[in-house]
């Protein structure tokens, strides 16, 4: 036994039962690498065993118990001395005693909860870990054994498309769409330009995802925003009536579902971000969020059986949306503003005209008075005007 009874006196072993046929997932550690650990979902059991080694043979090791338990936790970066446990599990795998060799407990934690997915950020981490502790009077031995957890989503195939116009007034109009405002991870954000009036000179357009984390509330409240990729989709000045493609793969990029409001602690959303550079460096740009989710596969079957047909959610167990592209609509739902201030270079295209407001009904009630331009097509929406930058 060491001085005092510092030190460990034994070597602990995590193992789960499975390990050949579980998949492993990256995650990002504090210091910035990837790690692989192995990959579970909401509901599923977690069992396996723990060896328990004395480093001395012969040797004698009191203990006051011994205990295993899973654990879910929020960790802000900010507030490193308190740690959120939102699930928390424990189980005892022997009372007060003395180890005088070698010995392995068998554990099982059954159908677990897991209700939100494991995520590394700039400034909170959300866990998952099973952590052995050998209880000690001075000094407890503890292992740690960390886990990744996915949350699996279905969405309808109704899937609204986001479709809007915006611009300066008698200045520049234009209309972008995209055929969906809902991606799973490996999706594909198809989408267009339309440029209704020009009379500026453009030099280059570009689309972004931006990735926002919002951690904390009240005073404490930090955000962080992470560009994800940036595309240049055009270069040079358009004419009135052209039309900009738009086609992204998220399949490339390391992405997380959205998140919102997990345990009144953080957010995580996505936004396109549509830029626009002008001759004189004057940037007016357009955010619109979009939802990430992670879509299920047929081959997870762990938790129930299969159906006769269709691909299902382990969790939900309802079939999952095959998504095909939608038509574009002339009368999108309202689109939400995400209020951000600019720099006086940089002027973000305002939607904000009455004739914006409400959009839905306006669209789809009142018909455009004016002839379409060219290029324009005829359920295209009602232009807004707007303030050009300072």
């Amino acid at each position: 036994m060491s001085f005092f009874g510092f030190g460990q006196g034994a070597e602990v072993e995590i193992v789960l039962d499975n390990v050949d046929n579980r998949r492993t997932a990256d995650v990002k550690g504090e210091d910035g690498k990837k790690e692989k650990h192995y990959l579970f979902y909401d509901g599923e059991s977690v069992a396996g065993k723990v060896n328990i080694a004395l480093k001395k043979a012969g040797g004698r090791l009191e203990h006051q118990g011994i205990k295993i338990e899973f654990i879910g936790q929020i960790e802000l970066y900010y507030d490193r001395g308190n740690h959120h446990e939102f699930t928390s599990l424990l189980k005892e795998l022997a009372p007060q005693g003395e180890l005088s060799h070698s010995i392995t407990f068998p554990f099982e934690f059954l159908n677990v909860e897991k209700p939100y997915e494991s995520y590394s950020g700039s400034n909170v981490r959300l866990r998952y870990f099973l952590r052995v502790t050998i209880v000690r009077w001075l000094s407890d031995v503890v292992k740690e054994l960390e886990l990744v957890v996915h949350t699996l989503s279905s969405y309808p195939e109704l899937n609204n498309s986001i479709k809007m116009e915006v611009g300066i007034e008698d200045c520049l109009h234009i209309e972008f769409e995209y055929n969906k405002s809902r991606y799973h991870l490996k999706d594909v954000i198809v989408g267009k330009i339309y440029f209704l009036l020009v009379r500026i000179k453009i030099k280059h357009m570009e689309i972004a995802i931006i990735k926002r984390e919002t951690t904390g509330s009240g005073p404490n409240t930090f955000t962080e925003n992470e560009t994800i990729a940036k595309y240049e989709i055009m270069d040079g000045a358009p004419v009135r009536g052209e039309s900009i493609p738009i086609r992204v793969f998220l399949a490339g990029y390391d992405l997380a579902p959205s998140m919102k409001d997990i345990n009144k602690k953080f957010s995580v959303r996505y936004y396109l971000n549509l830029v626009l550079m002008d001759e004189e460096d004057r940037r007016y740009f357009k955010q619109q969020e979009i939802t990430l989710w992670r879509k299920g596969e047929t081959s997870r079957r762990t938790l129930q059986q299969q159906p006769a047909s269709g691909t299902t959610s382990p969790m939900a167990g309802a079939p999952l949306a095959n998504p095909t592209l939608p038509t574009f609509r002339s009368a999108p739902p309202p689109v939400e503003r995400e209020a951000q201030d600019a720099p006086e270079h940089e002027q973000e295209i305002d939607d904000d005209d009455d004739r914006v407001r409400g959009q839905s009904a306006a669209r789809a009630s009142a018909p455009d008075a004016t002839p379409s331009p060219p290029g324009r097509r005829a359920d295209a929406p009602r232009r807004t005007a707007l303030s050009p930058p300072p």
